[in-house]
């Protein structure tokens, strides 16, 4: 996950914050991964990022999408 993690901060040019969910998938693997997309005062106004990535089973990004963009303090309302 480390690898993936300095691959995307490289295409995006912004760090990932957290990893929310990791599951294996048929040729590697799928991430959820949280980045802070723009930075705010106060921190909870902070937009935020979660991307969707896929991995190789060595952990190399073979792609990745947003899947939602969202203010840091915001509860998620989805079931």
């Amino acid at each position: 996950m480390r690898l993936a993690a300095g691959q995307l901060a490289e295409l995006l040019r912004c760090e990932p914050e957290s990893v929310s969910s990791i599951k294996p998938a048929q040729e590697g693997w799928t991430a959820d991964v949280e980045v802070v997309e723009v930075e705010r005062v106060p921190d909870t106004t902070s937009v935020m990022g979660s991307y969707r990535v896929q991995l190789d089973g060595r952990g190399n990004l073979l792609g990745y999408e947003r899947t939602r963009r969202y203010a840091r303090g915001q509860i998620d309302q989805r079931r």
